[in-house]
């Protein structure tokens, strides 16, 4: 079982960055598929994307790394949108069986607003 707690939302003008980070608790983190979701309000959970996906609608902005000596995942967002502000959630034990895939274990979640 995995524990996942994210940090590093807030409040940014377009055009802006920020960086979340994904704390996890584990001795077997580093075997777990993990990624980003994000849901705004009024709409769906969308997938963000993994280390090895990245959803078209944040392509070439969003870039997903993780430090597996850290056990930490972290999504940069550069050149952020107003239609990217939502609740920003990491999710471990990924499923890609699914469309859009599901997690075993979340996190609570981060805000990030992007203000015009």
């Amino acid at each position: 079982q995995v524990q996942v707690v994210e940090s590093g939302g807030g409040l940014v003008q377009a055009g802006g960055s920020l960086r979340l980070s994904c704390a996890a608790s584990g001795r077997t983190f580093s075997s777990y598929a993990m990624g980003w979701f994000r849901q705004a309000p009024g709409k769906e959970r969308e997938f963000v994307g993994s280390i090895t996906y990245i959803a078209d609608s944040v392509k070439g902005r969003f870039t997903i790394s993780r430090d597996n000596a850290e056990n930490t995942l972290y999504l940069q967002m550069n050149s952020l949108k107003p239609e990217d502000t939502a609740v920003y959630y990491c999710a471990a034990g990924i499923s890609y069986s699914y469309t859009p895939p599901r997690a075993d274990y979340w996190g609570q979640g981060t805000q990030v607003t992007v203000s015009s």
